[in-house]
């Protein structure tokens, strides 16, 4: 796992990069948003912890930097009482979490973790909604009508007849739709669709 602190105090900064490297945890510093975004190589990393009060650039035009830059590193922010407000605001803007000083240890290592995790199983998502896209642009045009009315629950009489085709022609077009698209089952084939309908939303 490699992570970035971004700190201007310095003793705040090593204390956490001796708290993580414990662990295991590859660590990088840096004292300012702008030095971190200097860096030639960004790629690799998996969480950003960043206080929000930082001198020159704020952790808040951080966010808004990474997220221009189409960034998908987790950000954590560290904040002292009186940045609460502005804490949530990053919350809203997409930072996974926000620590209050003082903060437990071990609640920083876990907000890490799931913050990983959960960045993980994003990217897991998008790429199966890759591989479905992909699957689909090869169907015909009939053949999508007919994986939409059969994820919608229709049988196949119903489909025939909505199409004004016979219900063979159905079962034939739902056996190429289920091999077209790796469908295992009907079932496999519904949850399909509804990922797609997600993307689509």
């Amino acid at each position: 796992m490699n992570v970035v602190l971004i700190d201007d105090d310095d003793a705040v900064l090593r204390s956490l990069q001796m708290l993580l490297q414990h662990r295991g945890i590859a660590v990088r510093c840096f004292e300012s948003g702008e030095s971190f975004l200097a860096t030639p190589d960004l790629g690799g990393l998996d969480c950003v912890v960043s206080d929000v009060r930082l001198p020159g650039m704020s952790g808040i035009e951080l966010q808004h930097e990474l997220k221009r830059r189409r960034s998908d590193i987790p950000l954590i922010f560290i904040t002292g009482h009186g940045d609460v407000e502005m804490a949530v605001a990053a919350i809203k803007h997409g930072a996974v979490d926000f620590i209050e000083k003082p903060f437990d240890d071990e609640r920083l290592v876990a907000s890490i973790g799931d913050a990983v995790e959960r960045r993980k199983k994003r990217q897991s998502e998008q790429n199966e909604r890759a591989i479905l896209e992909a699957r689909l642009a090869e169907l015909s045009p009939r053949q999508r009508e007919v994986m939409a009315l059969v994820a919608r629950g229709l049988a196949n009489k119903e489909i025939a007849h909505r199409l004004d085709i016979s219900p063979r022609t159905v079962e034939n077009y739902r056996a190429w739709v289920m091999e077209r698209m790796g469908a295992r089952n009907l079932a496999d084939l519904v949850r399909m669709a509804l990922a797609l309908d997600r993307q689509d939303g």
